[in-house]
């Protein structure tokens, strides 16, 4: 009884960081869901446009620039890198994870060129969480605020435009890019817009990161897209994914849940090391779980290539 209460004890006073944390990372889980869900177009770009916006985030702020400032620029260098997987895929017909896993490559070395070495310090450069007049900056409270309000802005308007006729042909182009593009739809510019936005918000939660953290690394995206697709997983399996707005809350219901699980966890005793074999092995579940449940039996080889 006296470990049950110690756990919980220790769960509940890292609620509010933990929650400060998934407000974040579900920009990233946003950032999954666009291509994967919406555009048909399994991508990796988020593992490097998390930490390349946090790279240009961090370089920024050391150099005296806005931390708004900051952020715009890193969601501008997110879609520039997202656009170029889009384009690599399209214009020479690589595969999408192929083209992601290219990207992803490159932007390492990218990021390395941007901050000159492989970690930034930016203690002390003003963030845009200092910006709450109600809570002392740098808590959790601050960053709930600011992560939250941005969270809803951003869902809204996601809302509101793939409810307009672009957004419905950005759904098209990902529903049958055969059928889109007979009915006059610019496929092309469809995907392109779609993936770039989808890595803009990875990398803008970066660049909320390295504000909320203090500090830059080029390896801190490291496992961010398997924790994304854990957190993605279990949001749609808790609000559904039948509709736009279910699409779209989704991702931040999903992040909000996934880390504080994984705080329990940590919470109850499991080791650090273990939690991306668990994640992984959750992700498995989560994905074989529409098979298990239609009684299919293992498919033929050239059936399983096929898929």
């Amino acid at each position: 009884m006296g470990f049950v209460q110690e756990v919980l004890t220790s769960f509940v006073a890292i609620i509010p960081v933990t929650l400060a944390q998934s407000l974040i990372l579900a920009f990233v889980v946003l950032g999954i869901m666009i291509p994967f869900r919406m555009l048909n177009f399994p991508d990796l770009t988020s593992e490097g446009a998390f930490p390349l916006g946090g790279c240009v985030c961090g370089v920024l702020l050391a150099a005296g620039v806005s931390p708004l400032a900051a952020i715009v620029v890193a969601f501008a260098a997110g879609f520039a890198a997202g656009c170029c997987t889009a384009f690599i895929h399209l214009r020479f017909r690589i595969h999408t994870l192929l083209a992601g896993i290219l990207m992803m490559t490159m932007l390492y070395s990218i990021n390395l060129r941007i901050m000159g070495k492989s970690n930034l310090s930016v203690f002390g450069s003003p963030t845009v969480f200092d910006w709450v007049p109600f809570a002392r900056p740098g808590f959790p409270a601050s960053k709930i605020v600011v992560a939250g309000l941005l969270a809803l802005i951003v869902f809204l308007a996601l809302y509101m435009f793939f409810r307009t006729e672009k957004g419905t042909a950005v759904r098209a182009v990902g529903a049958n890019p055969d059928m889109a593009e007979a009915q006059g739809i610019n496929v092309w510019a469809a995907t392109i817009g779609g993936v770039g936005l989808a890595s803009a918000f990875s990398a803008s939660s970066g660049a909320l990161m390295v504000q909320s953290q203090g500090f830059a690394d080029v390896n801190m995206g490291l496992g961010i897209l398997i924790n994304g697709l854990a957190a993605l997983m279990i949001g749609e399996a808790v609000v559904g994914k039948q509709t736009v707005w279910r699409q779209l809350l989704a991702p931040f219901a999903g992040a909000i849940i996934y880390y504080q699980l994984v705080s329990f966890c940590l919470a109850a005793g499991m080791p650090p090391p273990d939690l991306k074999l668990a994640t992984g092995l959750f992700v498995l579940a989560m994905l074989a779980l529409p098979s298990l449940k239609r009684g299919r039996g293992p498919a033929p080889a050239r059936e399983a290539i096929r898929e």
